[in-house]
């Protein structure tokens, strides 16, 4: 079971500003600040953070990891759509066009990478 998943970042107030726009489709809102993180959490469930950007502890820069991903499982093909263009217009580059995996499946996925290079998936099987 995952608690929670964390990703770092260089500039909290960008990655911050980034996630508030697109992370609102998804139904996580931000919901505790501090000097170094950000939490978000489901807006029917505010006291459970299960999202959180992070500057790293140990002061170091922050980097990506070769094969890490972050997927959130939404309700519609239309809200990875809005994931993923929400999240390019707001600075994040292309990772995968929203679309089935394989091409003739039945899981939809589009893929980005945030201001910081981390891999975002939005995904729906519905």
């Amino acid at each position: 079971m995952i608690g929670y998943v964390m990703v770092g970042t260089n500039n909290l107030k960008s990655a911050t500003d980034f996630f508030d726009n697109v992370l609102e489709p998804l139904g996580l809102k931000k919901v505790e600040v501090e000097d170094t993180y950000a939490g978000y959490a489901q807006k029917d469930k505010l006291q459970e953070i299960q999202f959180y950007v992070t500057e790293p502890f140990d002061g170091k820069k922050a980097t990506v990891g070769n094969g890490s991903m972050v997927s959130f499982y939404v309700a519609s093909h239309s809200l990875v759509d809005d994931f993923h263009k929400i999240a390019l217009q707001n600075g994040a580059t292309n990772e995968g066009d929203p679309g089935p995996r394989p091409s003739d499946g039945s899981i939809y996925y589009g893929y980005i990478r945030d201001l910081d290079g981390n891999k975002i998936c939005a995904y729906s099987n519905l």
